[in-house]
């Protein structure tokens, strides 16, 4: 076609390239880690001017997503063009309707546009730093306009932003002169160091004074939190029937554990109390703040060597940190993973972030700490964060190349969690550390069960309380008696009910979204080994559920 009559996949792609120039523009720090520079000396503008004229964009890139003729479309282009619109959608959603921006201050927080450009080496230290002057610039009219947006807050919100400003503080004050020490630069910010943190502390004490007054409830509401969950997730579930296979995966789950409890102890009368006690027997097995990291090294190093020898999925050997989480990042759980930006062009490892505990924690609460992340968990956790979870799925991710950058900017969360669900339970079933002893193997298995309570019992807190009216008593009931969670644990997991909506539900959403897709992969193709399968799922990037079973010619679950 010539370049006065372009096709429609044509028109698509510039669609789709304009989109996501918009959203970097819109989201400067996002796109900081995505790997678009361009703006990386600016923060974000949480004005309602900024959100009105981001609206505005959203509602004619939907327009221009409907006037496009569908079944002139690849079906590459196809899926493609539904998840972009499925995220404008969501995007706009949670701008017009939610408008989460409008009474939660946890949003404006300018630490992690901070922290991106010291954490990642995509760019010289001294050019990043540069850019960093920008930004903290850019710190106290960012934090005068946050002010000006807020209105009505919960309590709990307002607390939590305030504890999340000292962590931005420390990175402002010591780790922006410590990485300026670093490069040996001439640059001078002392002058930009000292009006952001004055205007951080400003912006703390603003919301210690509205305290007495934020009275908003946390809870999102029954017709919010359903529609979010329908576009944040890209799912056909809603939540009364969600809630319904969460209770049932509950009722499963239990059961295998009652069976390997009997089995590993040889006890023929398996109740809550005796699973509780052989948690309780393998969570003395404990690292401490100097040993994890080393752990999980070594956890990383066999979980490697097994999906090797079993030949579970093409091991790819992107290169990969092990590296201490930063303190402003501590507290809430043990690892995460920081992938390559879908959009970086820098050659960066991929992260796998472990964490000590918090400086300021007492002793019972580190011990607390440990016990539900214990030696077993780190394990499964490993497998998880890094292998062949999250490190080794996203390293495919990376690769996929498509007409339009569409589906790496807009990866499915709950693809992500589900895939990395999905993965302990594999090697779970597969053996691993079987070669080590069985009771090695039973513990493993132990805590991938658990961990696989806890994605259920998310889910159930996650709509009981945004959309019913679950209390603390109640989400504490089920986490430390049916999660046989530790209290600590479960007392910050509460608070993350309170904090998020439809995020919890991500990891048992995905579970059980691939695990349909596998089972019925299989069933398609019963000559495929396990590499075969799971490179197949794989290959396609990380989009939903619903529109990978389209690119392998599967039909929709259910």
């Amino acid at each position: 076609m010539t370049p006065e009559n372009p096709t429609a996949a044509e028109n698509f792609t510039k669609i789709a390239d304009d989109a996501v120039t918009s959203y970097c523009a819109a989201y400067p720090d996002e796109a900081t880690f995505l790997g678009e520079h361009s703006h990386d000396d600016r923060l974000g503008d949480p004005s309602t001017a900024a959100q009105e004229r981001r609206q505005a964009e959203l509602t004619t890139l939907i327009t221009s997503l409907d006037e496009l003729p569908a079944g002139e479309f690849d079906t590459a282009d196809a899926v493609d063009r539904d998840i972009l619109r499925t995220a404008a959608q969501s995007e706009l959603h949670g701008l017009a309707e939610i408008d989460e921006a409008g009474w939660n201050p946890m949003r404006h927080n300018p630490g992690q546009a901070l922290y991106g450009l010291l954490s990642r080496e995509f760019a010289p230290l001294p050019e990043r730093l540069a850019n960093l002057a920008g930004r903290l610039r850019g710190v106290p009219d960012y934090l005068e306009a946050a002010r000006a947006r807020l209105g009505d807050m919960p309590r709990i919100h307002v607390e939590t932003a305030i504890g999340q400003l000292e962590g931005t503080l420390a990175l402002i004050e010591s780790e922006v002169p410590a990485a300026l020490a670093q490069a040996g630069s001439d640059l001078d910010l002392s002058e930009e160091i000292s009006r952001a943190a004055t205007a951080v502390r400003t912006h703390q004490d603003w919301l210690r004074g509205e305290l007495p007054n934020a009275h908003r409830s946390a809870r999102l509401g029954a017709e919010l939190f359903a529609r979010k969950l329908e576009l944040i997730l890209a799912t056909p579930w809603q939540p009364d029937k969600l809630l319904e296979q969460a209770y049932r995966d509950l009722d499963r789950i239990e059961a295998e554990l009652t069976e390997l409890v009997g089995r590993t102890t040889g006890s023929a009368n398996v109740d809550r109390d005796a699973i509780a006690a052989e948690y309780a027997r393998l969570a003395a097995d404990v690292p401490t703040s100097d040993t994890i990291l080393q752990l999980c090294r070594e956890a990383l190093a066999e979980t490697t060597e097994f999906v090797r020898q079993h030949e579970l999925v093409t091991l790819l050997d992107d290169p990969v940190d092990v590296i201490e989480m930063p303190e402003i990042d501590r507290g809430v759980a043990v690892a995460y993973c920081v992938a390559v930006g879908a959009l970086e062009t820098a050659p960066l490892a991929t992260q796998f972030a472990v964490s000590p505990t918090p400086k300021d924690w007492s002793e019972e609460r580190v011990r607390s700490f440990y016990r539900e992340y214990n030696n077993h968990m780190l394990h499964n956790l490993t497998i998880h964060e890094a292998m062949p979870g999250h490190v080794e799925q996203l390293s495919h991710a990376h690769r996929y190349s498509g007409s339009n950058p569409v589906r790496g900017v807009f990866g499915s969360g709950s693809f992500i969690e589900g895939w990395a669900t999905y993965a302990e339970e594999l090697m779970a079933a597969r053996g691993y550390r079987s070669d080590i002893s069985t009771a090695a193997a039973a513990a493993v298995r132990m805590q991938q069960l658990k961990m696989q309570l806890r994605a259920v019992l998310n889910t159930i807190m996650d709509i009981s309380f945004h959309a019913g009216d679950l209390d603390e008593r109640g989400a504490m009931e089920l986490m430390t008696v049916r999660g046989y969670q530790e209290e600590g644990e479960a007392a910050g997991k509460w608070r993350r009910v309170q904090l998020t909506s439809t995020q919890l539900c991500t990891y048992f959403v995905g579970y059980v979204e691939v695990r349909e897709l596998v089972t019925d992969l299989r069933r398609a193709h019963p000559d495929w080994s396990d590499r075969q399968l799971h490179d197949e799922i794989l290959d396609y990037g990380s989009p939903p559920v619903r529109y990978l079973r389209q690119l392998l010619g599967l039909p929709q679950a259910g």
